[in-house]
């Protein structure tokens, strides 16, 4: 497998709910459900990115009680993208570049089992696709810790409250200023500038 994504071509504009493109639904679980949003959105192919939460026991949990870790929930994001102009596979490739596949127990600054990461599959094909890619980025060597993200049947998906959607473009600034506190910009920018420079 090759580690790297393309972004949106500007001959592909987004294209907008209910004229005729085909829709797929893909949910990942990738830490803080801003920065999942911001690596999403730009892909050619993908029509919209929603932030919420999925995996947890409270029906129509609000963030303050998923951030409680009580709830179960992961913080998620669903992709819906239209599938004849990019695949799945390429939506697990961009989902495994933009976090830390080896912590079990959150991602960066932000800890706790909301925080931890997921590939929830809504058919065989989806589990079977996310299977390969991530035994593909155990033989990449990439990562030496084992790989702890969990591939886990879909459950229910709640969308969060309209303050954390689009987050990354309504706030760029306060957003930018997070993403690289955190952690995770550097990281990112470490493991897979390295990776390129392996090839």
């Amino acid at each position: 497998m090759v580690w790297a994504v393309g972004g949106r071509s500007d001959n592909h504009p987004p294209k907008k709910p209910g004229d005729g493109t085909p829709e797929a639904r893909a949910i990942f679980a990738g830490g803080c459900f801003w920065c999942m949003e911001s690596a999403f959105a730009p892909v050619d192919g993908v029509i919209r990115v929603t932030s919420g939460y999925t995996g947890g026991d409270t029906p129509n949990p609000t963030y303050e009680q998923v951030t409680s870790g009580k709830t179960g929930h992961f913080e998620a994001v669903e992709v819906v993208y239209d599938p004849t102009r990019v695949s799945y596979a390429k939506l697990l490739r961009v989902f495994w570049m933009n976090i830390d596949p080896t912590d079990g127990m959150g991602q960066f600054a932000d800890r706790g089992s909301q925080y931890r990461t997921a590939v929830f599959y809504l058919n065989n094909e989806q589990k079977t696709l996310a299977e390969r890619s991530r035994e593909d980025l155990v033989r990449s060597g990439v990562f030496k810790d084992p790989i702890a993200t969990r591939i886990l049947p879909a459950d229910e998906f709640f969308p969060a409250e309209d303050y954390h959607q689009d987050y990354h473009a309504k706030n760029p600034l306060r957003y930018e200023m997070y993403r690289q506190g955190s952690g995770r910009a550097g990281f990112l920018a470490e493991t897979w500038d390295e990776e390129a420079k392996r090839r």
